[in-house]
Parts: structure tokens; C-alpha cells; sequence
């Protein structure tokens, strides 16, 4: 069986950027189950409420659900148990620093294949304020009024 080669997207946590300023991302391995990741294959993954966090020197994610694999019976894992994070320990020292500024947390982005390996982006994000979150819904409202009224204006 040949292995695929590029890059595709299995999940995403769409909330993320609205919430957070992204500040810096890191791509990340994820150590798994074999019935896991043919979970994972068939897209039923959420990041939803998920976070990254360093223990002992080791990055976890927790909060990350998987679905248990429907042929998998007595294989199948906790859906929500923690997953140990595949990092550099150079990195892992960066995270750890980031995150323990006040503010900050470790956010993942996105779960994808790559060359068919399961991958995590992981974020260093601030949180974002109300009054933040009300300026950026402006500005693309006004971005894509003005879109609007170009494209009005090249077909008159």
C-alpha cells in the first residue's frame, strides 16, 4: 500500500480564532491507538473545548474527543482520555514558558494527515476580550461591505 503524500485537514477548532489572539503555532504528533486513528481517518474527531497542557516535562492534550471505532470492541480507548503530545523537549520548554505568562493558554488549531501521519497544530493564544471580539466582527462586516459595493460598481 502506497503512502499518500500531502496534507489533509481531519478537524478544526473554528472557535479558537475567535476566542484567542493566536500568538504563535507549533506542529505536534500525537501518540495514539490503532483504533484511534481509524477513528480519526473517518473524521470523527472534536477539538472542541480541548486545550494543551505540560506535565513532567511532557505535553498533553486533554479534552480532545475520539470517538470510539465501531469494529474496534475491546480495543477501543477512552474517548476522552489525556494524549500524550509528540514535541521536541526544546519546544516543550518554549510552550511551558508561554503558557505560564498570565493569559496565556495552549490551544490546538487543527488535527490532519500529513504524508499519513496524524498531526496536531498547536497555538500559543491569548484570550480575547468582549470588546475585542465585537471589533473584529466589525471590521470584516466593513471589509466585506466594501467588497460588495466594488463589485456593484465594476458591473454597472
Amino acid at each position: 500500500m502506497a503512502e499518500k503524500k500531502g496534507t489533509k485537514r481531519l478537524a478544526e477548532n473554528r472557535k479558537a480564532r475567535h476566542e484567542y489572539f493566536i500568538e504563535d503555532t507549533y506542529e505536534c504528533g500525537i501518540a495514539l491507538a490503532g483504533t484511534e486513528v481509524k477513528s480519526i481517518r473517518a473524521g470523527k474527531v472534536n477539538l472542541k473545548d480541548s486545550y494543551a497542557q505540560i506535565k513532567k516535562g511532557e505535553a498533553f492534550i486533554i479534552g480532545m474527543h475520539i470517538s470510539p471505532y465501531e469494529q474496534g470492541n475491546i480495543f477501543n480507548r477512552d474517548p476522552f482520555r489525556e494524549r500524550k503530545l509528540l514535541l521536541h523537549k526544546s519546544e516543550i520548554r518554549k510552550l511551558l514558558t508561554a503558557s505560564q505568562v498570565d493569559g496565556y493558554s495552549l490551544i490546538p488549531l487543527q488535527l490532519y494527515l500529513k504524508d499519513g501521519l496524524v498531526k496536531l497544530e498547536l497555538a500559543v493564544a491569548k484570550g480575547k476580550k468582549l470588546y475585542d471580539k465585537r471589533s473584529d466582527i466589525a471590521g470584516r462586516d466593513a471589509k466585506r461591505e466594501m467588497e460588495r459595493r466594488l463589485k456593484e460598481a465594476r458591473f454597472r
